[in-house]
């Protein structure tokens, strides 16, 4: 039996009813169309589902929509604004870091809440930040420089 759920995700509020057993990596994939977050493992392990929720790096495979209820949800989507890429986007850009792209969306979130939080991370709390996002083509050494250059 679904059950109406309301959230508010990259700052636009939805009410929709879901099934109870429905992934947060599902309804934001295929029900809001929002296909920036990835299907990777589906167990946690990989981070490509990597999104916030209420500030805090989650991987969204491992949580269920109606456990969203209420609650605030970012994805790669929202980083976007009217000026461009966000600053994090454009510097995996600039330095190499994107290559097959599916590891980036998770990658780019992961670094975004670090660097809200701390806005001059060293090499240890960088490499910390992204632990739980596995990419299998640049070797991180891309993607910390990156996360430096912001």
């Amino acid at each position: 039996m679904k059950k109406l759920i309301q959230l508010t995700v990259n700052d636009r509020e939805y009410e929709i009813a879901v099934e109870p057993n429905l992934t947060l990596t599902d309804l934001i994939r295929y029900e809001l169309g929002l296909t920036g977050t990835k299907k990777g493992c589906e167990t946690g392990d990989c981070g490509a589902c990597t999104v916030i929720l209420d500030g805090i790096p989650v991987n969204s495979c491992l949580v269920l929509a109606v456990q969203a209820n209420g609650r605030k949800v970012e994805t790669i989507e929202g980083l976007e604004s009217e000026e461009g890429l966000h600053p994090i986007q454009d510097a995996f850009v600039e330095k190499g870091a994107i290559q097959c792209g599916f590891c980036s969306p998770g990658m780019i979130l992961s670094a975004k809440n670090l660097l809200d939080k701390n806005p001059h991370p060293d090499e240890s709390e960088i490499r910390g930040a992204i632990s739980g996002n596995l990419c299998r083509c640049t070797g991180y050494q891309k993607i910390i420089e990156a996360i430096k250059s912001v």
